[in-house]
Formats: C-alpha cells, structure tokens, sequence
C-alpha cells in the first residue's frame, strides 16, 4: 500500500534545486545513509530536470510503499509535456542526443533499485523511482507520515543559494570521495601491475623449466629407445655362455661350480627382465612402439602362455589353470603385447599366491565386441589404498613375500601403457587375504596389419659362417656349433668382411647378426640375395632386437629369425639341421 509524504511543483529552474534538497531530507529520515541519500537525490533531481526542460514542468510527489516489514521509497516525477518517443532507444542505450536528452534516465536506472516510464505521445510521462528502506531501519507506520512531512516543510529555507550551497558541498565531496577512491584505484592498479610482472616472470620461469624436463624426459626416452642392441647384447653373451656351461658342452662342472652358474644366470635373466621392461616404456613414451595386428584365437594364445609360464610355477602347492573359452571369436590385435600383458599378471599371481590357483578366463561380449581375459589368484590380495600405486613405475607394495618375490615395480604400469595402445584398458579388484583378479578388457578387433611370414629352404651343407660383431656371443656360438662335429665353423665381424670369407670359404649357411658396424645384417642380406652365387645360402639371423613384424618383414629373405636370448644348443643346432640337413641334436 502507498502512502503519501509530500509533493513538490516543478515549473522552474529552482524547484529543481529544492526537489534535489527535499529528496535528500526525505531519504534521511527514511533512515537512508549518505551515500544513498545522495544517488537519490542525484537520481530525482535528474529526472525532475527532464520534466522541466522537456516535459514543460511537473510535479515530483514522495511516497512510502509496501507493508511495515517490507518497505521502499518511491518517488513519482510526472509531466504533461510530448511524451518520449525514443523511450526504448534510450532504455537500451542506443539512441544519441546533442541536448543530453536519455543520459539522466540511464544514470537513474544505475542509481535506484527500480525505475518504470509509463509516456504517451502528446499525453506526458511518468517516472517512478524506488529504493528498498536499509533493513536497519526501523518500520514507519502511515501515522507518522504527517509528523515527517512537517519536519521536511520546516526545513525547507526558502533560500536558493543555501540550496545551490549545499548542492555544492554534496558535489565537493562527492568528489573529494572519487579523487580518494582514484588514489586507491592507482594505488592498487601498480600493486597488481606488479604483481603480473611476477607472474609474468614466475610462468616464464616454470616455462623454462618445463621446456628443460620435457627434453631431458625425450633425451632419456630417446636414449633408451635407441640402446636396446647395446643393453641387450652382453645380456645375451651371458646368458649364452651360462646356457653353454649348464648344457656341460665343455665338460662337467662340480655341484659347486653348477650352483654359482646358476646364480650367474638368475642374475642374468632378473636385469634382462628390467631392462627389457625399462626399453618397452621408453619405446612407448617415445611412441615407437607400434600396433602389429594379426589374427590368432584365444585357445593359441593360452597355449603359449601355459608353456612360458611353466617354468614360474615352482609350487605344487598352486595350481595354473587356464579355462577352455568355447565359442570365442578369433581375434585381431597385436598377440604378442597381449600375450606379455598376461605374462605380467600371471608372474605376479604365482609370486603372490602360496596356495591354491591362478586361474586364467576369457569371456566375450558380444554387443560391445570386446574380449575381457582375467587373471585371479587366491593369494595374499592388494589394500584398497595400495591398488592404485601398484601402476606407478618402480613401486613394490610391501608385504610379507616381498622377500622372495623380488620384481622392477615395472611389470603393471607397462600392462597399463600396452594396454592403452591396443585400446584396452587393465583393471584391478582385490581385498587383502582374498586374493586379486587382474583383467584385460579389449577390442577383439584393432585395425592393423599382418606380419610378414618367414620362407624356409634346407640345402645340403655343413660349413657355418657366424658373422657377429660381438666376440662373446661369437665364442659362444663357435662353442655349441663346435660341439658337433657334422659343422665347421667360419667368422666374420660385419658384413663387409663376410663377403670376402663368403668368396673364399663358401659357407653352406651363414648366422647372422642384425646390429653391426661398418654393414649391417640387413644390408649384407640384401647383397647375398642380390648376387646370383650367393642368393641360395640359408640364413639364420639371430638379435638382441624384439622381434615383431616390421622386423619379420624386413627380414623376410632369411630362412629363420629368432632371439639371442631364446638361442640354446638345442634350438640352434636343430636350425642348422633345418636347413642344412645336418644331423639332429642329441640330448
């Protein structure tokens, strides 16, 4: 409900004056503090001015709106003038005027809690302002609107210049508070000037420093990558040489001497473990490790892991069991990085497992067209809190086996990283003494390719040239090759010297190396097939490089192709045999 305070005419320049000064009487005892008393009084005096010079004069009446808990000032400017015909221009503050004509509308609009226009062309216009009364104003009841009107008439001077005095002062400290208020404004503008010049430098800084760990993680990451002949090599020649020893192929060795050549080659296999796990993170941060898509079943990819895992199942006490997956579609991915994924979980749930199984799954989901295959253990199980460090490189969860299991703290988060690049993605759920399932989720296919196949040829010859350009494994192969006498052996150390003992000593097949100086195995193999005389020799390249199908492909020519790290007496007497036709090994 409204009720009414005072009314003031407006028909000269000095009402104006006087309106500005009885809107701030008005508002002070509305209990409106200074600052409020004068954007109100600004804000009428700007309106009533509109009135005057454009609408011909008017009337400005102070109101009191709303009930006791709630309420507001209003002050209604009316006029019988032309009305406002760009009203909505000026609302959206697009119309431009020489005369100022709109400005004191929009600056009203800022100062009150409320203005609403109601104009008419040819009929006037009506402004009504509205101020919400602070809330630490006590209520006013209608009744004391008579005793606060008095108040403000007595008031009132009737002295124009005392008026336009007090307007000034308002003015001068008004202005007074803008220059303090611009001081501040300075003020903090250079403090945060300041301030973004440490930024500035502070982000310069960090983006220097990232720059320096981004290139020392790629020199790293590069320098891995790109060793992994040179790491892999020495590896093998021990491990060749131990294989050599413990096959007795230079005679027998005391129970002593078999106990510390066993230990030699522990030794051997754990560091050719880590590094093999350290040259596969670095080959993937560096993205060089690619996708090698084929086509296999899951009943084959058991097959072979029931075989390379034998040898880790040393307990009778736990039993290895792999589930036969019936109506399983075959697969096409890269079988050797899911193959080595599993090797990873299954080597973890023996080392973790004193009794019972690890059990082996496979299922298909036939919608999502994925494979999940699970490895579950009853062993001694993961904490809640420890199954997301188990994928942080180098981190051992301790426990009370992790005395006899030792591992790199790389097996997992190479799983992850393999994982992601065939598009799968690993999982984990375990409870401490209830055992763990690790699981491979993955799309049954991946867009890749075939890997090349391997040609085979058997001529009938004996004479071998081993062309290597490390001595160890050299020695190691005369060694085992030298243990039969159906084979004599000739070497070379790159492939530029295996030409000349190719013409002179004409070897019936050559074991070739594919990292040498001066030319490499590649390169010699294409000279040996380029030639007519020596395009029919059999070739068996053996490497320290992992075997995957860009290298089969680049390879192709050769009749076999097989690890350094897998060559025993065994395997490779029986290529020779292949293709040579040379005697079987014994056992």
């Amino acid at each position: 409900m409204r009720h009414a305070i005072i009314s003031t005419a407006l028909q000269s320049e000095m009402d104006i004056v006087f309106v500005r000064q009885r809107a701030r009487s008005v508002a002070a005892r509305l209990g409106f503090d200074a600052q409020d008393q004068t954007r109100i009084a600004t804000a009428v005096s700007e309106i009533a001015r509109n009135a005057y010079a454009y609408g011909g004069g008017g009337r400005a009446e102070f109101l009191l709106d709303g009930e006791l808990q709630s309420q507001s000032m209003v002050i209604r400017i009316s006029d019988t003038g032309p009305g406002i015909r760009q009203l909505e221009s000026i609302l959206e503050g697009r119309y431009k005027s020489r005369t100022g004509m709109g400005l004191g509308i929009i600056g009203a609009k800022r100062l009150m809690d409320g203005v609403t226009i109601d104009t008419t062309p040819g009929k006037g216009t009506v402004v009504e302002l509205r101020k919400a009364r602070p809330s630490r104003a006590a209520p006013l009841a209608p009744q004391a609107l008579g005793a606060l009107a008095s108040a403000v008439a007595r008031e009132d001077s009737g002295d124009p210049l005392g008026a336009l005095r007090d307007q000034n002062r308002e003015l001068i400290n008004s202005l007074s508070e803008l220059k303090e208020r611009n001081e501040e404004l300075q003020t903090l503008s250079r403090e945060l000037e300041d301030t973004n010049r440490g930024v500035v430098a502070l982000y310069s800084e960090l983006d220097e420093k990232a720059e320096q760990l981004r290139q020392a993680s790629e020199l790293k990451t590069r320098f891995l990558s790109n060793m992994s002949h040179e790491f892999r090599t020495p590896l093998n020649s021990i491990l060749a040489i131990s294989r050599m020893l413990i096959d007795r192929i230079d005679g027998e060795l005391t129970p002593e001497q078999a106990r510390q050549v066993g230990y030699i080659r522990q030794s051997a296999e754990h560091l050719t473990e880590l590094v093999n796990d350290l040259l596969d993170l670095a080959k993937v941060e560096a993205g060089k490790l690619d996708v090698k898509a084929t086509r296999f079943t899951i009943t084959e990819l058991f097959g072979g892991l029931r075989g390379a895992m034998r040898p880790l199942q040393t307990s009778e006490a736990v039993a290895l069991i792999f589930e036969e997956a019936p109506g399983l579609p075959a697969l096409n991915t890269d079988e050797g990085k899911v193959a080595q994924i599993l090797r990873n979980f299954i080597s973890n749930a023996l080392k973790f497992t004193e009794t019972g199984e690890v059990r082996v799954k496979a299922a298909w989901d036939a919608q999502a067209e994925v494979v999940t295959i699970a490895v579950s253990d009853t062993g001694i199980g993961i904490a809640t809190s420890d199954q997301g460090r188990i994928f942080d490189e180098f981190v051992q969860v301790e426990n009370r086996l992790q005395a006899r299991s030792k591992g790199t703290g790389l097996g997992l988060p190479l799983s992850r990283k393999l994982a992601e690049l065939i598009r799968g993605e690993v999982l984990v759920t375990s409870e401490p003494g209830q055992g763990s399932c690790f699981s491979l989720v993955f799309p049954a296919e991946f867009n890749g390719t075939k890997a090349a196949g391997v040609s085979s040829a058997s001529p009938q010859t004996r004479r071998v040239l081993i062309v290597d350009d490390d001595e160890a494994f050299r020695y190691v192969l005369r060694q085992i090759i030298g243990s039969d006498p159906a084979y004599e052996v000739v070497e070379a150390e790159n492939g530029l010297e295996a030409l000349d003992s190719i013409r002179v000593a004409r070897p019936d097949a050559i074991l070739l190396d594919v990292q040498m100086p001066v030319m490499d195995g590649p390169a010699l193999l294409r000279r040996l097939r380029e030639e007519p005389s020596t395009a029919a020799i059999p070739v068996i390249v053996s490497t320290s490089h992992v075997i995957d199908p860009a290298l089969r492909t680049q390879l192709g020519v050769a009749q076999a192709l097989i690890s350094k790290e897998a060559l025993s007496r065994d395997v490779l007497l029986s290529l020779l045999a292949g293709v040579t036709g040379g005697p079987e090994p014994v056992a």
